[in-house]
């Protein structure tokens, strides 16, 4: 029974809104994010990453940048960049790409439904990078980047979001990227209770993207129960930041991989491992995605190919039986030698939104390889996470990004 609240939210006043909502934090390697804080000094990037306004030698892990964040956040506060709704609402969050819309509801879910696997992980979390934003967290008294979750889509909360898209937005503008993004406040009595009540009516909800900024958000609210022995469930820290989209308006791109060399092999050599481990392959004139799951497109010597696992190396198996899966314990593993492609720097991994021609530019460079992935699906992801399983690294890209500093929600 998910426990999903409306809140009061901090926000950007809409003269500044477009200017201020930024892409997450971690999108972003350090000279780009001070490049992009640089062209755009109002953007929340300024805040979510800090050192970006400090010295270039700064330590973007040290106290001073996360003091710095607070003292941002405060003066944001203080001069009106952002003010305080006085009514718990949600809110409805629409993007728009190329065409296709995916709606959520903005609002807070409960630490003790993520403690007890009512929202569901799919991926495992690294210390550092989940250090980095208990940090923030705690400096800031307050979570700024939404948790993207998914749910199986409900009948009467889908009434309730359309009725509220048919007043003005609060927000609508379109950023750089060329991303839509609509914001509708719900703060009638009667369509929030039903809201909650038909969360309340969910036993599973998943986290598609954000899985180190949940891991941080319920560590802050952990040592903030620590720190208020008496707390009742109620306060705020017990609650993180996330938006809900239903299953049937998102799509995950294709998360594709490029490796730097052959492990000693001569392209004949590993294109005759790769039959002897149970694919067919079929050379292309030009690049081909995959149609079909099972069906993989690959990059090898200014040529490409689409690669079929035979039967005998698929599996029935929730995890083992993904592509991304097949193709590291065919390919990767036991031809290349990457066991373990989160840490082996032999491996990189290209978001599906970059565009074929991104692999073809990386193997001309620093790469000789690389794989176009057929996309998991929301579905497979569901099913990993309610068998208590993990994907294996990279294996979901989710557009369009959320943005962060939008909707902030002070502990």
């Amino acid at each position: 029974m998910a426990n999903i609240r409306p809140f009061q939210c901090l926000r950007p006043n809409d003269e500044i809104a477009n200017k201020f909502a930024a892409l997450p934090y971690d999108v972003y390697n350090r000279e780009e994010a001070r490049l992009e804080v640089m062209n755009n000094p109002q953007s929340f990037l300024k805040i979510d990453r800090a050192e970006t306004t400090l010295a270039a030698d700064v330590d973007i892990y040290s106290d001073e940048v996360y003091a710095q964040a607070k003292k941002l956040f405060d003066e944001a506060v203080s001069d009106k960049t952002l003010f305080l709704d006085k009514d718990r609402s949600f809110y409805i969050y629409e993007l728009t790409m190329d065409n296709r819309t995916q709606t959520g509801i903005v609002a807070t879910a409960s630490i003790d439904d993520y403690l007890a696997n009512v929202i569901k992980k799919h991926e495992n979390t690294r210390q550092d990078k989940q250090l980095d934003r208990i940090k923030h967290v705690d400096s800031l008294s307050a979570q700024t980047g939404p948790i993207f979750l998914a749910y199986r889509s409900n009948d009467i909360i889908n009434r309730e979001v359309n009725r509220a898209k048919k007043e003005c937005p609060i927000y609508s503008f379109t950023s750089d990227d060329k991303i839509r993004h609509q914001v509708w406040k719900i703060s009638n009595k009667e369509s929030v209770r039903i809201i909650e009540n038909e969360f309340a009516k969910i036993d599973s909800i998943y986290i598609a993207d954000g899985h180190h900024r949940a891991a941080s958000a319920v560590s802050v609210g952990l040592k903030r129960r620590e720190e208020n022995p008496s707390y009742n469930g109620d306060e705020k820290f017990n609650f993180f930041l996330s938006v809900l989209f239903p299953d049937e308006e998102l799509m995950i791109l294709d998360y594709n991989r490029v490796v730097r060399d052959l492990n000693g092999l001569s392209s004949d050599e590993f294109l005759q491992k790769i039959e002897e481990q149970g694919f067919i392959i079929s050379p292309c004139e030009s690049a081909k995605r995959p149609d079909k799951k099972g069906t993989f497109g690959m990059y090898l010597d200014n040529k490409w190919y689409i690669l079929t696992a035979k039967d005998s190396i698929k599996s029935s198996d929730v995890v083992d039986g993904l592509d991304v899966s097949i193709l590291q314990n065919n390919i990767l593993g036991p031809i290349l030698n990457i066991t373990d492609p989160k840490t082996d720097k032999r491996i990189d991994f290209v978001g599906g939104i970059r565009g074929i021609k991104e692999l073809e530019r990386k193997c001309s460079k620093d790469f000789c390889l690389a794989f176009l992935m057929y996309p998991t699906s929301i579905n497979e992801l569901f099913m990993v996470a309610d068998a208590n399983k993990l994907m294996p690294p990279k294996s979901t890209w989710f557009e369009p990004k959320l943005r962060s500093g939008l909707f902030i929600h002070k502990i």
